[in-house]
Formats: C-alpha cells, sequence, structure tokens
C-alpha cells in the first residue's frame, strides 16, 4: 500500500471534506481517504502510486482546487 499527501484548497467544512473524499474514492486503485479540513491535507492510501493528474481530476470534480506543492 501506497499512501500519498496532498493540500486542497477551498475546504472549509465536514460537507466538503466528503465531496472530495467521494470523488478521490472513485479512482481505482483507492483503498481509503484521510482528510483534514482545518490543514486543507488530504491523505490518499492505495494499492499503488496513483497519478496527480487522476488526483487533481477528481479534486476539481468537486468545485475544489489540488494546491500546488511549495518548496
Amino acid at each position: 500500500m501506497t499512501e500519498t499527501g496532498y493540500t486542497v484548497a477551498g475546504m472549509v467544512c465536514a460537507h466538503c471534506a466528503a465531496c472530495v473524499t467521494e470523488e478521490i474514492e472513485r479512482i481505482p486503485g483507492v483503498a481509503a481517504v484521510a482528510v483534514d479540513v482545518d490543514s486543507g491535507r488530504i491523505a490518499v492510501t492505495s494499492d499503488r502510486p496513483l497519478d496527480v493528474t487522476d488526483v487533481r481530476t477528481a479534486i476539481e470534480e468537486s468545485d475544489y482546487e489540488l494546491a500546488e506543492p511549495t518548496t
């Protein structure tokens, strides 16, 4: 199993988290999604590394944005 963290811009409540979780869970191979609304962080557990484009598309389907990583 692989766990990958992402940051999502715009989530402010449990409903936001549920919408994002629902879309990400539709990606083949995703086993679990944990959302921390306060930080905007999502931890995705999957049976293989996910293509970030698939994750971005799922997040955009729920009307939120995948934040670009900062260095």
